[in-house]
């Protein structure tokens, strides 16, 4: 049996050092040409929000005025809107006041129980109404007591 060297052999055993692996494709899946590329810049700025929106946004500032005093002039704004915030809170009513007027309720209940509280009050008094109206005198004794005339009947009809 005749033994060759080991380099001659063919091996099926491969080198872990060595990468065999093919190269990626680079090529583009789609080309894009020079005019495409400008119909979609064209396509972009048609959606573009024109300068006048972008200062009502707040996006853009002023240009009308020099940068240097545009700083100045949104802190003279937002102090301008201090003071108004300032005067109207200064203005504002009274609790006390509020629930005299049937604006905030009276309860020192939590918000979320108002609406169950009403609800309460409501049939408490209309119980209370229905308690009173079952224990009142007949007619016949408020005559008897000449508290109602004889012709005076709050059960008929004129």
């Amino acid at each position: 049996m005749s033994t060759a060297p080991p380099s001659s052999m063919p091996s099926t055993i491969q080198d872990p050092n060595v990468i065999n692996a093919p190269s990626p494709d680079t090529t583009d899946i789609l080309p894009i040409t020079a005019k495409d590329r400008q119909n979609s810049l064209e396509k972009h700025l048609q959606g573009r929000p024109d300068m006048q929106d972008l200062k009502n946004r707040s996006i853009l500032l002023d240009t009308s005025i020099a940068p240097s005093l545009q700083s100045r002039q949104k802190e003279l704004e937002r102090q301008q809107a201090t003071d108004a915030l300032k005067k109207n809170l200064a203005q504002r009513p009274e609790r006390v006041e509020l629930v005299d007027r049937n604006i905030l309720p009276g309860s020192a209940a939590a918000p979320s129980l108002l609406s169950h509280q009403k609800n309460l009050e409501r049939h408490m008094r209309r119980d209370s109404l229905e308690k009173q109206i079952a224990t009142r005198p007949a007619p016949e004794t408020l005559i008897k007591e000449g508290i109602l005339q004889i012709n005076e009947n709050p059960f008929k009809e004129d």
